[in-house]
């Protein structure tokens, strides 16, 4: 869901940017080390331990041999995110390593992991051969940018919503509902009122794609949507708020801010030339 966040933590031991992570939603596990191995956290605050001792996200860390680290439930956010030297190894599946839990395939065993598991890790010999633990925190251009307001681009149907409705749309506050899931977020609010609708063919949607079904209540898709979808297209949040939105909670509220596409891209552009820092800085020997 914050693939940002993941992708900081892997950066951080030595990972490939895409390696498989370990994700915890609400509440997180008690890991215990059979080996010593480099790890970092990212995403949202679950006051982890590292025995007993408090850890701060987004910086490395090592766990020795036998070493136990417990991530409790979500102070904000919800969701985070523990990288370790090596990635997690377990098979590919039609490309990825990630779990689809449901139609049950893909990374363990296509489920949820569970108590007396054992994660299986890879190995990366470029991992723990630098000072990673002397890089204290992330540049503020590569940080994740959380928050309860998501900047948006205009979507290809906005214009047929009427006057009053584009306004609710942006200044308005929407709860994130019970019936949302990895799937998409249900935003209960304001009725958007839409002027006539044309008959729509399904067009591609992606994560952060704003639907308006029949009814007028959004719905704003995350990271198992479907690839396509004949729902009105209202609005797409900036992919530099992908990991706010991925962050929301059922309950939580949340408002869309009206930017640009150059706007969008320029803010991409900025945050990617803190990871490119952030990559040079790791790549460092000294």
């Amino acid at each position: 869901m914050d693939t940002h966040a993941a992708r900081l933590a892997n950066l951080l031991v030595g990972n490939d940017e895409g390696a498989a992570v370990l994700e915890t939603t609400l509440a997180g596990p008690t890991l215990v080390f059979e080996r010593a191995t480099m790890f970092a956290i990212g995403g949202a605050d679950f006051g982890a331990r590292l025995d007993g001792e408090p850890i701060v996200p987004l910086r490395t860390r090592q766990a020795k041999a036998g070493a136990t680290l417990e991530l409790g439930a979500a102070r904000t956010g919800c969701r985070a995110y523990v990288a370790m030297a090596g990635g997690i190894d377990v098979p590919i599946v039609l490309g990825s390593r990630s779990t689809y839990l449901p139609a049950a395939f893909g990374g363990y065993e296509g489920r949820a992991l569970r108590a007396g598991d054992l994660i299986p890790l890879g190995t990366n010999d470029g991992a723990g051969t630098g000072d990673f633990t002397g890089l204290r925190a992330i540049g503020p251009a590569a940080a994740p940018r959380y928050g309860h307001t998501l900047r948006v681009v205009p979507g290809e149907h906005l214009a047929r919503l009427t006057v009053a409705a584009r306004g609710r749309f942006f200044g308005a506050e929407f709860t994130v509902s019970p019936r949302s899931d990895r799937m998409g977020y249900r935003l209960d609010g304001p009725a958007l009122d839409a002027l006539e609708m044309p008959d729509l063919l399904s067009a591609a949607v992606t994560m952060g794609t704003i639907q308006l079904p029949a009814g007028g209540t959004p719905i704003l898709l995350m990271a198992d949507r479907q690839t396509t979808g004949g729902y009105p297209r209202v609005g797409q949040v900036a992919t530099v708020d992908l990991c706010a939105a991925a962050q929301l909670r059922p309950g939580d509220t949340v408002r869309f801010e009206e930017i640009s596409l150059d706007e969008a891209q320029g803010l991409y552009l900025e945050r990617e030339q803190g990871v490119n820092a952030l990559r040079r800085a790791l790549a460092y020997r000294p």
